[in-house]
């Protein structure tokens, strides 16, 4: 039977018997761009073939494995699992296969879905406790995979790093799979960059046969807790796992009855064209099936903000009262009031000496001048301020609260940072979302980022609903200002918690509609699908320089809307305009925030700012919303050229971001176009007027490029370009 490529989804059934006797069901799932076969075997599931749109077909060899034990009443029992074909879906858009282990009585979902008609589909695994009793379930992964494959073929894996506290010095990985290879790539709620160590990934792999096309498979996990993927190439194989991070200990869960386990969702798509190909199929998906609809169609998202962090803890209501007239005057359309504002860590209410009146009339004066008012909060934190209605970590009734003690003579080593609470415990996730809902609605919020260590990954408390820990492997530290506790079991411990946030989140988006919310925790170390599926946009990288931002921007956009991809621009040397303009428009190619006071500026850079930002919304705005993204230079490095192209399809046309470094040798660059039409004539605009306007063929900007040129160092250029009327 032939694939219906081009429909939302479909779902074909066929039965066969096999030689024993047993039934065994192949059920077709797919999209306009990826087909699946599943086999529906008496005891496992099987993904019998992944197919991509041109045919090719990578061609699965074992089944799933599932979980084989549980515990319970100081017991293993042995699983027995059964294919319940009677409970079992097979709609248009939705496999869902049951299987049923009656000692102990439990049931596992095996369910595939295709909730768009271009991009990957998605699985997950759930096991519900049907039982009497409570048990302990080991780790399930989301999903076992194992092609079959010429054991001559040229493979190549492409992942990417989260920016972390700000960008290493090659952050998008291309490596060739050759024969022996093993990669594991992990995630978390906090990356912890360390010297000589493999960084975090954004949870998401693709696998590509570059001598075929760039023809191959990406995998990405939905979940912002503790995750893995593996991939290895072992003869004629190549396998891997995605799912649940089982280290640094055994993983297990414990299930009440009625309780049920979730493993993180993944995606798994494919793609013709290679990585930029099959980032702009997932990026608009993301954007259609993951992010905020509400936000989507909010006609100034992605928005033009001023962040008051560019005076650190010392902002106050006169500071913010002059920063927001002035962005106001320059075009922005967001005041993002950021850390300093509170009386202390884990006390959220302002700080009378600061801001004497509060923070709503500050909120309505940003309201008066047409802008909105966005606000900084670590609302899983707690410190030492001790008044009445704080997270005081010495307090009693808090105490249990809390991830861990710290020492008796602890003190944060900023005022920011603090000990973490577990979001995983009912009474924390109560008081976390009444306290960050009252906190939207007294200061008259639009916008609420969320900042620091949200999301636990350790706890050492016995009496929390996650597994105990091991005392003979629990260790406990303090750094990037937090106090840490790590144990066997992280994983759970980060499992819950992250269930927490997001039922906060969702209930706080039920609540406040048309809420914007931002993940920041020290910035760039949540960037993953889980939180594109809860929030609105990230920032990406905790350094704020031009080439920092470019890099992180760089590798965050080959699987993220760069709508979501927000850059905190900072103070930086500028000699000339040109370095300014520089400046401006390195972090301008997704979510522009400014992080520094507009007023202090002088008025030649006022002026340049204000027609940056109005050029930004009427023009860059509705490409970095919808237009397809290239990645047309190597990363930048700050020494060298390099370059992002959006084309828009729709639109017929573009723009080409440029950037020269701060080499004196190349006045003249030429960048090789993508994403064209050979037989179109496009008429090319230089911002900047750097060189003349000019017409040419698609085919020739796709093969000989069109040439910049910039003689100064640190510089800058926009190139429009537009199709023209025959």
């Amino acid at each position: 039977m032939k694939w219906k490529f081009g429909v939302v989804a479909c779902a074909f059934l066929l039965s066969t018997i096999t030689s024993a006797g047993l039934q065994t069901t192949t059920v077709q799932l797919a999209n306009a761009d990826t087909a699946i076969t599943l086999e529906a075997g008496p005891e496992a599931p099987r993904l019998l073939d992944l197919k991509q749109k041109d045919g090719f077909t990578w061609n699965g060899v074992t089944s799933e494995a599932l979980i084989d034990h549980v515990e319970g009443n100081g017991q293993l029992s042995k699983l027995q699992w059964k294919l319940n074909l009677a409970a079992s879906q097979i709609e248009p858009a939705l496999v869902r296969l049951v299987y049923d282990s009656q000692t102990p009585r439990l049931r596992l979902f095996w369910e595939w879905r295709a909730r768009a008609e271009h991009g990957p589909l998605e699985h997950t695994t759930r096991i519900d406790n049907l039982s009497g009793t409570d048990i302990w379930l080991p780790l399930q992964n989301s999903l076992q995979f194992a092609w079959s494959i010429p054991a001559d073929s040229q493979l190549e894996q492409l992942w990417v790093e989260k920016g972390a506290g700000g960008p290493s010095a090659d952050g998008t990985h291309r490596i060739p799979i050759s024969l022996g290879y093993k990669w594991t790539g992990t995630s978390s709620t906090y990356a912890h960059p360390a010297a000589g160590q493999q960084r975090e990934m954004i949870p998401y792999m693709l696998v590509d046969r570059p001598e075929a096309g760039g023809i191959g498979w990406y995998l990405g996990i939905e979940f912002s807790g503790r995750t893995r993927i593996t991939l290895q190439r072992d003869g004629d194989l190549l396998k891997g796992v995605a799912g649940l991070n089982p280290e640094p200990g055994l993983f297990r869960t414990h299930l009440d009855p009625g309780e049920s386990f979730e493993s993180p969702t993944i995606f798994l798509g494919t793609f013709r064209g290679g990585p930029d190909a099959a980032g702009n199929t997932l990026r608009r998906w993301v954007r259609n099936v993951l992010n905020n609809p509400r936000t989507i169609r909010d006609p100034e998202y992605p928005l033009v903000v001023n962040n008051s962090w560019g005076s650190g803890m010392a902002i106050n209501e006169s500071q913010a009262r002059s920063m927001i007239r002035d962005s106001a005057e320059l075009g922005f359309e967001m005041f993002h009031l950021d850390a300093g504002w509170f009386r202390g860590l884990g006390d959220w209410q302002p700080d009378p000496a600061k801001f004497p009146n509060g923070l709503t009339p500050i909120a309505e004066y940003a309201h008066s001048l047409g802008l909105r008012f966005g606000l900084w909060m670590d609302w899983a934190q707690a410190g030492l301020d001790s008044r009445p209605g704080s997270l005081y970590v010495r307090d009693p009734t808090i105490h249990d609260w809390l991830t861990t003690d710290p020492p008796p003579d602890w003190k944060p080593v900023e005022t920011f940072k603090g000990v973490t609470m577990d979001l995983g415990m009912p009474v924390v996730h109560d008081w976390a979302a009444a306290e960050v809902s009252r906190v939207v609605r007294d200061y008259r919020l639009d916008m609420l980022e969320h900042d620091g260590y949200l999301v636990a990954q350790g706890c050492d408390r016995t009496d929390h609903p996650h597994a105990p820990p091991d005392p003979e492997s629990t260790r406990h530290y303090e750094d990037s200002g937090f106090w840490w506790v790590e144990s066997s079991n992280d994983t759970d411990v980060s499992y819950r918690a992250t269930r927490s946030y997001y039922d906060i989140y969702t209930g706080l988006r039920k609540e406040h509609p048309g809420l914007l919310l931002e993940i920041c925790n020290d910035g760039g170390r949540m960037v993953d699908f889980g939180s594109a599926a809860h929030g609105d946009y990230f920032s990406i990288s905790d350094a704020y320089d031009p080439v920092s931002n470019r890099q992180a921007f760089f590798d965050s956009s080959y699987v993220l809307p760069p709508a979501m991809l927000e850059t905190y621009v900072e103070k930086w040397p500028t000699s000339n305009m040109d370095n300014f303009l520089y400046v401006l428009r390195s972090g301008m190619m997704g979510w522009f925030t400014l992080m520094l006071d507009t007023t202090a500026w002088t008025p030649e850079q006022h002026s340049a700012a204000k027609q940056a930002i109005a050029l930004y919304k009427a023009r860059l705005r509705p490409l970095i919303r919808e237009a397809d993204l290239y990645h047309v230079s190597p990363r930048a490095d700050g020494v060298h050229w390099d370059g992002i192209e959006y084309v828009d399809g729709a639109r017929r046309g573009g723009v080409l971001f440029v950037f020269h470094g701060s080499s004196t040798n190349e006045i003249r660059h030429a960048f090789v176009l993508e994403g064209l039409q050979p037989s179109t004539r496009y008429r090319l605009t230089f911002q900047d007027k750097t060189s003349p306007d000019r017409i040419a063929y698609g085919r020739d900007l796709m093969a000989k490029g069109v040439e910049v040129v910039l003689p100064l160092p640190n510089s800058s250029e926009l190139v429009f370009f537009e199709a023209v009327a025959e």
